[in-house]
């Protein structure tokens, strides 16, 4: 592992992450710790509830600016650990804890690059957030500072990755339906019962595709997830619930998405949030041109992230593994961590997105 100071810090840094718990919407304490952290760079971090950010000096409106953004939450710990969550166990290669991977290896290598970066002149602005709600998608995470932010050119969105480029992410909404019927005796013909009528309604959301496919997220995924009808055995019931998932691709916005169910579906519906949208970054853009200079990988990402409520162009990349979020004994390597630092800096130092 590299003894870059830098490094070494950004590991201490995550250990105290990691012994601070952070539950979404509790994330006031490692708050703190990163204000005081930045504070003691010398640098001048400005907060709003329990997000924290720091720009770089001589912030030029004539300049593009660039956002490097991670979460401080973390999920529950599930009854399944075996190290203690809230300790960094450090057995010499990892470090074990929750939160670790999803996303405090990013945070703190994504503030490593921002030291560094902010030492020399750049052709950009650049604004390092650690932000509040992520895994629960919750208004007082990023989305409530971006008017403080100002306009922004590039998001960075750091989650566990293997520093490969995420260019593309699937959005998110969640229908809510209702077919209509007529009780009546189920012993008489009479009625019209409105799991029948529900149907052809569900066949459809099992079947249809829209036309636009997606090179790296694939079509529009929509999965039935829950049906309810009925009270009692010998009542024709009057109404069918049901529920659907929706995964969306980099071609539609989920409003739109909706009317457009709405046009062919012949029932009520409902959406819970247009909120999570997907999300992209042209592979053109000079910073997937360069990541693919470094020889990284383009792929579509499944998971939502901070990038849904991002009305800008990004992409997600950071240290760690994906299939480590939300496990029991999650973990990441040091040196994962040092090759997202270096990642970082060889991905950003003099981009010109002047270009795009």
């Amino acid at each position: 592992m590299s003894q870059d100071p830098f490094v070494s810090e950004s590991i201490e840094l995550l250990k105290k992450m990691v012994a601070t718990p952070s539950l979404s919407r509790e994330e006031g304490a490692v708050a703190d710790i990163f204000e005081q952290y930045l504070k003691s760079f010398g640098l001048s971090p400005e907060r709003n509830g329990n997000n924290v950010w720091v720009k770089t000096a001589g912030f030029s409106a004539e300049k593009p600016t660039i956002l490097l953004n991670s979460h401080l939450d973390t999920v529950k710990p599930s009854s399944a650990w075996k190290y203690p969550p809230f300790v960094a166990t450090d057995p010499g290669d990892r470090i074990i804890g929750l939160g670790s991977n999803d996303a405090g290896a990013s945070v703190v290598a994504l503030l490593a690059a921002f030291r560094k970066l902010e030492q020399s002149s750049q052709p950009y602005n650049l604004i390092f957030s650690a932000t509040a709600e992520e895994e629960v998608s919750g208004d007082g995470g990023v989305a409530s500072i971006l008017k403080e932010l100002g306009p922004i050119d590039l998001g960075i969105v750091g989650e566990p990755t293997q520093m490969q480029m995420a260019v593309a992410e699937k959005g998110l909404m969640v229908i809510d339906g209702e077919v209509a019927g007529r009780s009546g005796h189920a012993a008489r013909d009479e009625g019209l019962n409105a799991i029948y009528e529900a149907l052809p309604v569900l066949e459809w959301f099992r079947t249809y595709q829209f036309p636009e496919q997606s090179e790296f997220l694939g079509p529009v995924k929509m999965t039935v997830t829950g049906v309810e009808s009925g009270s009692q055995h010998n009542v024709v019931p009057d109404v069918c619930k049901f529920m659907v998932d929706v995964r969306v691709n980099e071609f539609y916005r989920n409003e739109e998405l909706f009317q457009l169910i709405q046009k062919k579906v012949n029932c009520r519906l409902q959406a819970r949030s247009f909120r999570l949208n997907s999300s992209s970054i042209p592979v053109d853009h000079p910073f997937v041109i360069r990541g693919e200079q470094l020889g990284l990988q383009k792929y579509g990402s499944p998971t939502t992230s901070d990038q849904a409520r991002l009305p800008f162009t990004t992409v997600k990349i950071g240290p760690g593994d994906s299939a480590r979020s939300h496990t029991a004994d999650e973990f990441i390597y040091k040196k994962e961590i040092a090759e997202g630092v270096d990642l970082y800096l060889h991905l950003l130092d003099g981009l010109n997105i002047n270009s795009i």
